[in-house]
């Protein structure tokens, strides 16, 4: 049976091959060095057609049987079998577990230095018996789940470590390596966009070039995978050589590594090769990529925008490859392969707008999908081309439906999935963001259409409501890049969550924007009423409105932004903050009114994250809104626990610099103001630690906050917020600098648990202009360094009045049994009123400006 087994398996009949192997399974019952043997082959046979638990149980037999019978070096390779089903289904850290046991964390260990894997890893038990084969994919494997993870350096660590055991598979290892440094470049693009928009120059120069090298790396590493695949007659591995080279000059085409003609016989090299490909995973991915291969594509996934500069001769050589690809899944009887590949061509014709061929096609890819669940990771993204497609047919309501089957498939699965085998990658920007927009966008103008109940109208928005807030925290894990954002969230939905704390939140109104397709939304919660919904809209003379578009509204709140920070006029001008008022706070006014609010919390979206609220103007009342209304902001109510704080212990460990710093070769200027903001809040508590300047190190303000539990943090230094995680830190003493995921591993390895910790505040915070992902990192940061509140500016003031406005909220914050949000409130309104106060108060009249008070707002917990 076991022969026939393997006859039938080298004939790609792996079904039948399974069949013969699991007969042999049930009658060598009690003989494990026969049964380890058997799962051993059962594994690759479900591998083979996509059944990845199974072959996960297999292997885990196997493993199993190998130790009862002592074989410990076959113990190991399958070991690092299993490592490879779970890094191809997306799970790199349970890869890395099984092959050396613990994953690096990169902040402390260097690159340089050498891991201990454990005992026993696949990696240590090939080392120890000397196994050759075991170790190159041990450490292979390694390499590439490291790669997945994000952490590159280390990556090619290990790639290169495999690369030096022997010759034999250097093919594979080759390839690797250039994909581990074409994702290397790819992020150090990114450091030098976000180094481009903090305006760092020497920096940007410096990671593009490094970005280069990377990519010159890869395309050697790539050509030379070729060469030796093609030398030992390896044509799938020759074949993926040619892909992963013609991807990256295409992704990266700016005629640096390639040139036309050569572009050219590599594509036909590619086209020869697929046709003499065995029917394999590799064939169908390689028939799917050749024919949506297009010049300067910057996207991840193939399946979110239609194609617009394809780089095949004709649309029928295209077509004819796809058809190719779904012939080849159906004699593999590989469930995710049958979906890809129907998937693939139903966005083909959708593309075409044959609304019905896409449908049918992407209808199959859904069945197949579903199919025991064998391709969650991609079954989203085919709901979502059913909804668009039905949205084309002018289905709306099955549309709808189709949309939220992939939001949920999506929700379901990305907590775990960042990046799925290598058929989908999970990329943000473009899956995520514009998939929960469309489902919000689809509810939302339903609700304009035909009569529809109160009961049915509150349905679709708590369905809005949730989409939204789905998306909210999907944006900040993905900007963060963990979960440590997703420690405190509430399982319960918003709707829930307001019910149930309707005493704590009785005086709060809540306001949720959504920037979508040329037009906004706000959502207005309220405690026991009917959320309400409108979309923002410009008042006219003659009495009607019109829809203000998106990107109109972005350019007035930049006008806006931009005139609080200039100080340009000495009397501000409250033209457009009155208009933007009436834009946003208006068509709610009498509905906030009638219910005695307090506070309006607003959960805000993309560009309105860098509005401070507070100085928005009432023209009826003459009044700014933080006058009439406490203002806070939190990322989502789900993440925000509205609990009253304890302030009988009032401890704070204040953090300032005033001194010149470099940081990444970009200055920061000194901070004059900040002894008088210290002395400020020494006056307050008396019970404080400073550290200032050459003291302000992370060594020391780690050493304190293990010494003694302190309920305040106040920092009193440039902290920049940029567009990717690692540009967001805070300036310390010595020109070093404060990353946000170092303070983030202070504040949540104490032994006291952070949330300890009452309030974080920042007071000289800069944030990137040009990317609302920038405004993300403040919007964030009390959440995921793990504690309840943050005052934080939206830019910095370097001025004595941030001392002043200090002074007045900690005053308040403490002696009174006032929320976080109205002691903000407090402060800013005595600042608004710098012009009619008694000279005994010594402000400076110039404060009423509200560039002085109104970028500092309140996140998260606000009471």
């Amino acid at each position: 049976m076991i022969k026939q087994g393997i006859k039938e398996y080298n004939s790609g009949n792996f079904f039948n091959a399974i069949q013969n192997w699991q007969e042999a399974l049930n009658q060598y019952k009690n003989n494990p060095s026969a049964t380890a043997v058997v799962n051993e082959n059962l594994a690759r046979a479900y591998q083979q057609i996509g059944e990845n638990k199974d072959a996960i149980a297999s292997l885990e037999a196997a493993i199993r049987d190998y130790g009862v019978v002592e074989n410990i070096q076959q113990v190991g390779r399958m070991k690092s079998e299993l490592a490879q089903v779970y890094s191809d289904l997306g799970q790199p850290r349970k890869a890395i577990a099984l092959l050396c046991g613990q994953l690096v964390d990169k902040s402390k260990y260097p690159v340089n230095q050498n891991i201990e894997c454990t005992s026993d890893s696949a990696a240590q038990i090939a080392i120890k018996y000397n196994d050759k084969r075991g170790q190159v994919a041990a450490l292979g494997i390694l390499g590439e789940a490291y790669r997945l993870v994000g952490s590159y350096d280390q990556a090619i660590k290990y790639l290169d470590a495999a690369q030096q055991v022997t010759p034999e598979y250097q093919f594979l290892v080759f390839n690797s390596l250039g994909n581990a440094y074409k994702s290397r470049g790819q992020l150090r693009e990114l450091q030098a966009d976000s180094a481009k928009k903090a305006g760092i120059s020497s920096k940007e120069q410096e990671l593009t070039q490094k970005s280069l090298d990377d990519y010159k790396r890869a395309y050697q590493y790539f050509q030379d995978s070729i060469k030796f695949a093609r030398n030992q007659k390896q044509a799938v591995a020759e074949m993926r050589g040619l892909l992963n080279l013609i991807q990256l000059a295409s992704q990266t085409n700016k005629n640096k590594f390639i040139n036309d003609e050569e572009f050219n016989k590599t594509l036909q090299d590619a086209l020869k090769v697929l046709e003499s490909l065995p029917d394999s995973a590799t064939k169908v991915y390689g028939e799917i990529d050749l024919a949506y291969l297009q010049r300067n594509n910057k996207g991840t996934s193939l399946f979110t925008d239609c194609p617009t500069h394809l780089i095949l001769s004709s649309e029928n050589e295209a077509l004819n490859l796809l058809e190719n690809s779904i012939l080849t899944s159906k004699k593999i009887q590989d469930n995710r392969l049958i979906s890809y590949s129907n998937g693939a061509l139903g966005h083909f014709w959708e593309c075409r707008r044959d609304n019905n061929k896409a449908l049918k096609y992407t209808q199959a890819a859904i069945i197949a999908a579903d199919s025991k669940l064998s391709a969650k990771d991609s079954l989203y993204l085919w709901e979502w081309q059913a909804g668009r497609i039905l949205d084309a047919q002018n289905q709306k309501q099955e549309a709808i439906a189709s949309y939220q089957r992939a939001f949920d498939t999506l929700e379901d699965i990305r907590q775990d999935i960042l990046t799925a085998e290598r058929d989908v990658q999970f990329d943000f920007r473009d899956v995520v963001r514009p998939l929960y927009r469309t489902l919000a966008q689809s509810r939302l103008e339903l609700l304009g259409v035909g009569a529809i109940t109160d009961e049915g109208r509150a349905k679709e928005l708590s369905k809005v409501v949730n989409t939204i807030d789905a998306l909210k925290l999907a944006e900040l894990q993905n900007y963060f890049g963990n979960d440590c954002i997703l420690s405190g969230l509430n399982p319960k939905l918003v709707g829930e969550l307001l019910e149930e704390n309707s005493v704590a939140f009785k005086n709060s109104a809540f306001l949720s924007s959504i920037i979508l397709n040329n037009k906004t939304g706000i959502l207005l919660q309220l405690p026991d009423r009917a959320t309400k919904f409108k979309w923002i809209e410009d008042p006219n003379q003659q009495g009607t409105t019109k829809i203000v578009s998106s990107d109109t509204l972005e350019k007035k709140i930049a006008e806006f932004r931009k005139g609080l920070i200039s100080k340009e006029e000495i009397n501000y001008d409250t033209t457009i903050a009155a208009q933007l008022y009436d834009w946003i706070i208006r068509p709610f006014a009498d509905d906030i009114k009638s219910q005695k609010i307090k506070t309006l919390v607003f959960i805000q979206d993309g560009f309105l994250r860098s509005v401070p609220m507070a100085a928005l103007y009432d023209s009826q009342q003459k009044k700014y809104l933080v006058e009439t209304y406490a203002v806070a902001t939190t990322p989502s109510l789900r993440l925000t626990k509205p609990t009253l704080r304890d302030r009988s212990i009032q401890k704070a460990l204040i953090l300032g610099l005033t001194q010149k710093a470099t940081i990444d070769s970009k200055t920061f200027n000194p901070l004059f103001a900040v002894p008088n903001e210290v002395s400020a809040v020494e006056s307050i508590f008396p019970n404080c630690t400073p550290l200032i300047d050459d003291n302000f190190t992370s060594k020391n303000f780690q050493q304190q906050l293990e010494k003694t539990p302190y309920s305040i943090i106040h920092i009193a230094s440039h902290a920049q917020f940029g567009i990717i995680p690692e540009d967001t830190f805070i300036v310390t003493g010595k020109n070093q600098k404060l990353t946000i995921s170092q303070l983030e591993t202070s504040l949540r390895n104490l032994k006291t648990k952070s949330d300890n910790i009452e309030l974080l505040t920042l007071t000289a915070c800069e944030t990137a202009v040009g990317d609302d992902r920038a405004t993300l990192g403040l919007a964030g940061v009390a959440l995921q360094v793990g504690v309840k509140s943050a005052i934080a500016s939206l830019w910095s003031v370097t001025d004595e009045s941030t001392s002043e406005l200090v002074k007045t909220f900690y005053t308040k914050y403490r002696n009174t049994s006032v929320s976080i949000a109205q002691a903000l409130q407090t402060a800013q309104i005595r600042m608004i009123n710098a012009k009619k106060l008694p000279s005994s108060e010594n402000l400076n009249p110039l404060y009423d400006h509200p560039a002085y008070w109104a970028p500092m707002i309140a996140i998260g917990n606000w009471l």
